[in-house]
């Protein structure tokens, strides 16, 4: 039995966010254990649960906002970020958190999610990857492999996949990370993480489907062979990975992704502040290179928050006087009939 641990001011537990509308994803499905650490996540936060919004575009995931005992909206497919872009910037005071799939997010919603992150406008957004379409019943994904055989691919898909980190970084997104459903602990400290920033915040959680894609992340979640394919980022530490008897390290030669031993003196420490994004790119595609996958912050940086730049803008425009209603009809390009 659960432990009920009460946070100091509001008071608020796990239990207040959940609603009573009955869970229903495929037994065995990742978004129960998101949707279980974020409801053990926001009470943490000290946010009032009024303040609250989640924001799901169409397709399992989706679903999210139901299950949440705070203000939600179930929209269209690919434009939960507009929607929520829209909240944030009429209601700054809100936490508005965006629930989409990569074929939600990263086909239709492309356009969407690139300009939301690159506005930086202040909600955060998670994308649950599991590489292929579940609602619908089992297509290929934007993130599916080649080679993936589906309801849609049935030789095998010939499109080379998107990367979301990737693609985050080609957007300016000023919050990246990576989790995976399994790991209930690095996801609720990477939720708590992105929720606390200010400006876009974009975490990709590698989510299992176990009725169309069991398994696709299983060299990341399973004891025996995770050890050998995750490196854990912490700002300041080094890049290691491996069992403690065989500890590896990552360093750069150049443009490319290397493994070194651990003491070799060349293992690269993580550093989640630069500028640039060129040190976030290669560890985005560390594993497309056959090295390990990174999971946790691979870049949080400081940059104008959208919203904030809305609203001076229009307390400026409010400042000054009101000219005549006539004065102005009359001003700027006008013409008059001869």
């Amino acid at each position: 039995m659960e432990a009920k641990v009460e946070v100091e001011g509001l008071g608020l537990t796990r239990k207040d966010f959940q609603s009573n509308q009955v869970v229903r994803w495929c037994p065995g499905c990742g978004d129960y254990a998101i949707l279980a650490q974020m409801q053990k996540v926001l009470p943490e936060l000290e946010i009032p649960r009024e303040n609250f919004v989640f924001v799901g575009g169409i397709g399992c995931a989706a679903r999210f906002p139901y299950y949440m005992n705070t203000y939600g909206f179930h929209t269209i497919h690919g434009r939960a970020p507009s929607f929520a872009t829209g909240m944030k910037v009429t209601q700054p005071d809100l936490s508005v958190w965006v629930i989409s799939g990569d074929g939600d997010a990263l086909s239709i919603g492309g356009n969407h999610l690139i300009h939301t992150m690159r506005r930086n406008v202040g909600v955060k957004i998670l994308l649950f990857n599991n590489r292929i379409y579940g609602l619908t019943k089992g297509q290929y994904s934007p993130t599916s492999l080649i080679g993936s055989k589906t309801k849609s691919t049935p030789v095998g898909s010939i499109d080379a996949p998107l990367h979301p980190l990737t693609l985050a970084l080609g957007a300016e997104c000023t919050f990246i990370a990576r989790t995976v459903d399994r790991d209930q602990k690095h996801m609720g400290s990477i939720l708590k993480a992105a929720a606390e920033h200010e400006g876009t915040a974009f975490v990709e959680i590698l989510q299992n489907c176990i009725v169309f894609n069991d398994g696709a992340w299983s060299q990341y979640t399973e004891k025996g062979v995770k050890e050998e394919n995750v490196v854990y980022l912490e700002d300041g530490q080094p890049l290691l990975y491996g069992p403690k008897e065989d500890r590896k390290g990552i360093a750069f030669d150049g443009y490319n992704c290397t493994t070194v031993s651990a003491d070799s003196g060349q293992v690269i420490v993580h550093d989640q502040k630069e500028e640039t994004g060129a040190y976030a790119y290669m560890l985005s595609r560390m594993e497309t290179e056959g090295g390990p996958v990174p999971l946790g912050i691979l870049r949080q940086i400081n940059r104008p928050v959208f919203e904030q730049g809305v609203e001076s803008q229009v307390k400026d425009a409010q400042s000054k006087k009101d000219p005549d209603l006539d004065s102005l009809l009359r001003t700027g390009d006008i013409w008059e009939h001869q």
